[in-house]
């Protein structure tokens, strides 16, 4: 490996994308902005030439928002509660997740989400699905 060649390429590449670890605001919208791009131009492939950039891209930012953005341990059925408050909802008005008696159960923690009903909160929030599966 020729040092002068990869100093070279790197500082190709730094003109055009800056590729470092996150230290402002400024640098993680710019950062989420080309994770935004790059995942428009790549979709749903396994494999593209651009794939091993966005998840340089993705790692530096999930980095930053570990450090930065940390998310309390949360019950299911707290962030259900919270959502439901924050947007106004009554139990009856989540047709997609269930009845009002099924949502009732779930807020007591009596039932669980299944997966069906943490992916229709989660496109319904807009929020990763994820902060619905219980933590271990």
């Amino acid at each position: 490996m020729n040092l002068n060649d990869l100093q070279k390429a790197w500082e190709s590449l730094s003109k055009t994308v800056d590729l470092s670890p996150i230290r402002s605001d400024k640098q993680y919208k710019k950062m989420v902005q080309l994770a935004d791009m790059l995942s428009d131009v790549i979709g749903p492939a396994k494999r593209h030439p651009l794939l091993d950039l966005f998840e340089l891209a993705s790692e530096l930012i999930r980095t930053y928002e570990h450090e930065h953005f940390p998310v309390p341990d949360a019950k299911p059925q707290a962030l259900l509660a919270y959502l439901m408050e924050q947007h106004q909802l009554k139990q009856s008005e989540l047709p997609e997740v269930g009845n009002q008696s099924v949502i009732s159960q779930i807020l007591s923690g009596a039932r669980q989400l299944n997966v069906r009903q943490i992916n229709s909160l989660a496109k319904r929030f807009k929020v990763p699905a994820g902060i619905f599966f219980e933590s271990a």
